[in-house]
């Protein structure tokens, strides 16, 4: 079966052509599937039945199976797909009160960064996605959005993976978020672990999609811990390389703060962190760990966020603290897959 999600217009037009279709066709396909962002070949009014019926027997509009759905109380919505190898991803769609819609997808099976506190980072590294299986998880949110009334307005990939690890196939997949879906550059989100060459690439595209960058510790040793890739590249390189960052697009940063009670959340920690970041561009986003089961560590008391967020403020470092959701069925940040090997053994007949 052809998947019309891993093709161009190009792509598209000659093979519509080489059915022995004028290829004005494969211009009402793409618009279908883009612009009215419909899933059903059938539902394509435009087309000659045989052309349709074409299309049902030999193409298919993405290859991610669900295997199972969760939602959450706060409205958020996890799924386990299973990819055509019998791998599986995860990808959450998270509800705002002003209308926002946010994806939040996978860009690898496992991960290869092993952050101690990540249940993804605990499972390991399985293999890279496609640009294609990347770009079909945020397609999928956003068709069934439309048919709802509602649109998808954000994509963050913060998933399963780490992007920048899977650099190629990961910028294919932005580029298909703007041009076909017309998701707007800022408002998608790439977020690394700081694997610091591609930071500096990524600068050099051009791109005014934002960078989030996990920090978690602001020194060595301690950042070393508990984000291993830190003892490849260390806090005096990532710095370095965000400061290019900013200096290029013109865009502050991101940093991601995991607040860990007693280990990441003191006063002297909100002290080394605003002289590590105090003249740099930037906003600390903090996120109160959520559980895992491979990790003892509890969030920060809000008392203590508190004082953090005030002693930031004093190095001039705005920070905010991120909204939990999701944190019931395991969508939360560093939550994904971690249920994947006891969810994957449901028989794919169980779909929701």
């Amino acid at each position: 079966m052809i998947n019309l999600y891993e093709m161009t217009l190009d792509e598209l037009t000659a093979q519509i052509v080489a059915w022995g279709e004028k290829p004005f066709r494969a211009t009402q396909i793409w618009q279908w599937m883009y612009d009215q962002r419909v899933a059903d070949f059938n539902a394509m009014t435009n087309l000659p039945a045989s052309l349709r019926q074409r299309l049902t027997g030999t193409a298919t509009l993405g290859n991610l199976q669900i295997v199972v759905e969760q939602s959450s109380a706060d409205g958020t919505r996890k799924r386990l797909y299973r990819l055509p190898d019998g791998q599986t991803i995860e990808s959450v769609l998270m509800p705002y009160d002003d209308d926002r819609r946010t994806a939040c997808i996978s860009t690898q099976a496992g991960c290869a960064m092993g952050c101690v506190f990540c249940a993804t980072g605990q499972m390991g590294f399985v293999r890279h996605l496609s640009a294609a299986e990347i770009f079909e998880q945020a397609v999928r949110f956003a068709v069934e959005l439309e048919a709802a009334g509602e649109r998808l307005s954000n994509v963050v990939l913060m998933g399963m993976g780490e992007p920048f690890h899977n650099y190629d196939e990961s910028l294919k997949a932005i580029r298909r978020l703007m041009s076909d879906l017309g998701i707007g550059a800022r408002h998608i989100t790439v977020s690394t672990v700081g694997i610091v060459p591609r930071i500096y690439q990524f600068a050099d595209e051009g791109l005014q999609v934002r960078l989030a960058i996990s920090l978690h510790a602001a020194e060595d040793e301690g950042r070393g811990a508990l984000l291993p890739v830190n003892k490849r590249w260390n806090l005096d390189a990532l710095l370095e390389a965000c400061h290019y960052y900013v200096q290029k697009t013109g865009r502050r940063v991101t940093f991601e703060w995991a607040l860990i009670d007693g280990e990441t959340d003191t006063e002297s920690d909100a002290h080394a962190l605003g002289k590590l970041l105090r003249g740099l561009s930037c906003h600390v986003n903090a996120i109160p760990l959520n559980p895992t089961a491979g990790y003892g560590g509890q969030p920060s008391d809000p008392q203590v966020v508190a004082r953090f967020i005030e002693i930031l403020a004093g190095y001039g470092v705005p920070m905010t603290v991120r909204v939990r959701r999701g944190i019931d069925i395991a969508a939360g940040c560093g939550q994904l897959q971690s249920d994947v090997i006891r969810l994957a053994d449901i028989p794919q007949e169980n779909p929701r």
